[in-house]
């Protein structure tokens, strides 16, 4: 029988044995830890090779091209309104910002001087109208007179130019007299245009000239806009079509009006085209001097492919976008034409309902596989 201190020291490792079986273990060990670290690295390319992306379909939208550009509202017209007899201010209705109808009255000059030389002259007439007819009755007698040889050829001429006197004294009092009551109806200052007043020039009191300016005067009915386009567009912009413009006022809010006129020359400094456009406004809600963001629409609207703008990938003169179709991304060539807010038609390269990547492009490359983000 064996015993078990026996069978313990035969299977007891001796420092001979050890010295053997170190190498291999450590061996062993080195193999383990490259293995794991290949899994970890083929784990990690694996996830590396999942780029994340947001797409959004290829859509066909009805589109209008136009051409964007700024512009500043200015009153259609706009008049000073000047004195156009001497004296003091005695009466204004109107101040900054009233409404005014044309034939309104806007103001009055003292008139006392006026309506007496009015008077003067009114007297001056009559006179002259009564000098006339006895001048006229006196060339009669005298012509029948002359007929009947009782009086002189020279008796005959004096009552002749005595009538002639008086006719011409009577048109200059009738001409002094449509003067003075000119001048008289002239202290009243009255509104040309239906608008409002854009600045009031004097106060009651003041001493005005001829000449001098009293108001400054605005139709707002309907506005001008004033836009420039640049050199190479110019020659789609024609008279007649539609502009649509918002204002800061009114955010949000769209206006609409039609090119009424285009300017003969281009700006040399600017390489611009300066143009107009009428603008109803009858219910007063624009101003002059308002900014205007503007859009012209130069053709008729239309079925197009578009992309959100953010797609876009540019090298150089060509533009890329990439597609996602089984989970991989394919790099698309295209061709674009108009932008339309957000979006941009393509012409070339892409079909309807496809889906472009929209973020994450820049780490795409041809089949690379992507996980779209929802």
């Amino acid at each position: 029988m064996i015993s078990r201190k026996s069978v313990h020291s035969s299977i007891k490792n001796t420092p001979e044995q050890h010295r053997v079986y170190l190498p291999f273990l450590i061996f062993a060990a080195f193999i383990f830890v490259l293995i794991c670290t290949g899994c970890g690295k083929e784990k990690k390319a694996e996830v590396e090779r999942l780029v994340n992306v947001k797409t959004s379909p290829a859509e066909k939208k009805r589109v209008q091209p136009y051409l964007e550009t700024t512009g500043t509202l200015k009153a259609e017209e706009e008049v000073t309104v000047s004195s156009e007899v001497d004296g003091i201010v005695r009466k204004i209705t109107v101040e900054e910002g009233s409404r005014i109808q044309q034939g309104m009255l806007l103001a009055a000059v003292n008139d006392i001087d006026y309506g007496l030389e009015y008077k003067k002259s009114e007297a001056a007439l009559k006179q002259s109208q009564a000098s006339l007819a006895n001048a006229r009755a006196e060339f009669s007698r005298k012509h029948s007179l002359y007929e009947e040889e009782l009086i002189t050829r020279q008796q005959f001429d004096d009552v002749s130019t005595k009538l002639a006197l008086a006719q011409a004294e009577m048109e200059r009092a009738r001409a002094a007299l449509g003067a003075s009551r000119e001048k008289l109806a002239r202290t009243k200052i009255y509104s040309p245009l239906t608008g409002a007043v854009k600045e009031k020039k004097i106060s009651i009191g003041d001493y005005v000239r001829n000449g001098t300016p009293l108001f400054a005067l605005i139709k707002i009915d309907s506005l001008k806009l004033n836009f420039t386009i640049s050199e190479k567009d110019a020659a789609a912009l024609k008279i007649g079509q539609e502009v649509v413009f918002t204002v800061d006022a009114f955010a949000g809010q769209k206006f609409k009006g039609r090119v009424s006129l285009l300017y003969p020359n281009v700006e040399e400094r600017t390489r611009t085209l300066q143009a107009e456009a009428v603008i109803p406004n009858a219910d007063h809600l624009l101003k002059p001097g308002y900014f205007a963001r503007t859009q012209i629409f130069t053709q008729e609207a239309r079925e197009a492919v578009v992309i959100p703008v953010t797609a876009l990938l540019y090298d150089g003169p060509t533009i890329r976008v990439f597609v996602v179709n089984d989970k991989k991304a394919h790099e698309r060539i295209i061709k674009i034409g108009n932008k339309y807010g957000e979006d941009v038609e393509v012409l070339e390269g892409l079909q309807e309902k496809e889906q472009v990547v929209v973020i994450g492009q820049n780490n795409l490359s041809e089949g690379v596989k992507v996980n779209v983000a929802r």
